[in-house]
């Protein structure tokens, strides 16, 4: 059955480099909104509306591939489980207490939870220069996270939001180790029956917060930040991030979340007038030499 894709590695890795880009404005834009928007809320809401805009596309194709959907049943509920309600909506709950550049400072380590999780599922090992590429990803990765100063590594507090974070991670690294398993149909309708699943996991805890804290603030940004999280964090890398997945493996695609650093900080320099500094080359450099070594290397 056609997916409507060719494959091409280097149009896995060009879709691979959308995901952090707009994952990246997903972290900062999590946190800016912590105060009026509470996480269940973002994460139904977000979902809710990505669909609204989906299902009119993706619809027909979904009742086509039903039959094959349905007898993987499995495998769509724990990639709707993972991926989608639980991933988004403990990131959403970090950021209620911890900081963006600690939620950064996390997700440096889903390459190697992926890795992690590819082992334990399908027993997939990497060799020594594999290894050494993700060390040197993640270590360019906290470069810039840590602004070219590793002891401020010590004086960063942990707190609750962090925990919940590092779960985030783990759930993640599991959905993308899933995604390779699904069945073999078109991406929207796998897309498009995974966030309805992974809504209505949600729906319930939003129910719950709205009779505890009630109903989000209704404000421009509150609509925009939504706006953008249904149509690109969602929607636009969802799509892009399963496909490339497909095509090179999730343990050599996870080493494209080592971008999210470095696109958050693209992004303060583009709309927060901040300066381009030395540690950002040394991070990207590191990042990129790191993603070369493991992508030049044949799996063990």
């Amino acid at each position: 059955m056609s997916t409507g894709f060719h494959r091409s590695p280097l149009s896995a890795y060009l879709m691979l480099m959308l995901p952090p880009l707009f994952w990246a404005g997903n972290v900062v834009l999590a946190r800016g909104l912590a105060q009026e928007l509470p996480p269940m809320a973002m994460s139904f809401l977000r979902w809710g509306t990505a669909l609204l805009f989906l299902a009119p596309f993706a619809w027909r194709q979904l009742q086509r591939d039903w039959p094959l959907l349905a007898g993987h049943w499995k495998i769509v509920w724990l990639c709707a489980l993972f991926g989608i309600a639980s991933f988004n909506s403990l990131l959403y709950t970090a950021t209620q207490t911890t900081t963006a550049l600690n939620c950064a400072l996390m997700q440096t380590l889903m390459p190697a939870a992926i890795i992690l999780c590819s082992f334990l599922f399908d027993r997939e090992r990497i060799r020594l220069q594999q290894g050494f590429g993700v060390v040197l990803c993640s270590m360019g990765a906290g470069w810039i996270v840590l602004q070219g100063q590793p002891l401020a590594l010590g004086a960063i507090e942990l707190v609750s939001g962090d925990l919940w974070m590092l779960i985030a991670v783990f759930c993640y690294a599991i959905y993308s180790t899933l995604v390779p398993r699904r069945p073999r149909v078109h991406p929207m309708s796998f897309l498009l029956l995974t966030m309805m699943l992974g809504t209505l996991m949600v729906a319930p805890l939003f129910a719950a917060e709205l009779v505890i804290v009630g109903p989000p603030a209704a404000s421009r940004q509150v609509l925009a930040g939504i706006l953008y999280v249904a149509l690109f964090p969602s929607l636009a890398a969802y799509l892009c991030w399963n496909r490339g997945i497909e095509q090179i493996g999730a343990n050599r695609a996870g080493l494209f979340i080592n971008l999210i650093p470095v696109f958050a900080g693209g992004m303060a320099l583009l709309f927060l007038g901040e300066e381009f500094k030395s540690f950002h080359l040394v991070g990207l450099a590191m990042i990129l030499a790191g993603m070369g070594m493991f992508q030049l290397s044949r799996p063990g």
